[in-house]
């Protein structure tokens, strides 16, 4: 695990510093074991501010998607979805590997970092043998 100290900006540059060292992080509070996303300061499900910063399974399923649409000179179409991670919290990302169209609710995925724009994002890909 890369050496990430919490950052001044709070719990949101902190997982953003996760990412740039290439390990995705996300939260679980330390006196109710629930897992959390968007980072926070306390937790919402108990009010603990025992959290800590885990490495998430990355096994996830489509809850839902759309296709935004672009013209081919602009990059194409693409997919913005949602994804229930096993540990139980949402996260808005994409799927990639397969035509946008093709992504659909109940989709099994697995994550992997990818870049964006110069910075490291959580993208899914559809997950092999079918099921999460």
């Amino acid at each position: 695990m890369p050496d990430v100290k919490p950052a001044p900006g709070g719990p949101d540059a902190t997982y953003f510093a996760y990412l740039e060292a290439g390990d995705w992080r996300i939260q679980r509070c330390g006196a109710c074991d629930t897992h959390i996303f968007q980072p926070r300061v306390m937790c919402p499900s108990c009010g603990s501010e025992d959290i800590q910063w885990v490495a998430p399974s990355g096994k996830g399923v489509v809850h839902s998607t759309t296709v935004i649409r672009r013209r081919p000179e602009s990059g194409g179409d693409y997919n913005v979805c949602l994804v229930d991670l096993d540990e139980g919290v949402r996260m808005m990302s994409r799927v990639e590997g397969l035509d946008p169209t093709e992504v659909a609710i109940g989709m099994p995925v697995a994550a992997r970092l990818a870049e964006q724009d110069g910075q490291k994002v959580v993208v899914f890909d559809p997950a092999a043998g079918g099921a999460s």
